[in-house]
């Protein structure tokens, strides 16, 4: 998770906790410095793009958990929809019905932004990327 920038001693540690969201003080303490150690690392911009990277990774990881556990829990919702109770049925029912525009949205936005973001790159690649394309000041 954490790159070839950790070279002092108390980084990975220091790195991971920060990037899990703890506390300055929590995060010094899990790496085993002082808080005015943690607070100058803070300071280094290579730091401070490390842990965020970091944060990135741990995002995306767990997403990806969530995305396997969606699976089961589809599973899960279309057992109910065969269940004796209608209490049951009908919240697995209306589950269904709420989460599949919202997943739906979410796919179009993707692929909306996943098309902007190859045309600019087109754009970029044309030679219009330093002050000659519509997006520049």
């Amino acid at each position: 998770m954490v790159s070839e920038i950790v070279r002092r001693k108390g980084d990975a540690e220091l790195i991971v906790a920060l990037a899990a969201g703890q506390t300055i003080r929590h995060a010094a303490a899990a790496a085993s410095l002082s808080e005015r150690t943690v607070t100058r690392r803070l300071q280094e911009p290579a730091f401070r793009q490390e842990v965020a990277n970091t944060r990135t990774l741990m995002v995306s990881q767990a997403v990806g958990m969530l995305a396997d556990a969606a699976a089961d829990a589809v599973m899960t919702l279309r057992s109910l929809l065969g269940s004796e109770s209608d209490t049951a049925r009908l919240g697995a029912a209306r589950a269904i019905l709420d989460a599949g525009p919202r997943l739906r949205e979410s796919e179009e936005l993707a692929a909306r932004i996943e098309a902007i973001e190859q045309a600019v790159e087109m754009q970029l690649a044309r030679g219009n990327g330093a002050g000659g394309n519509r997006w520049s000041a």
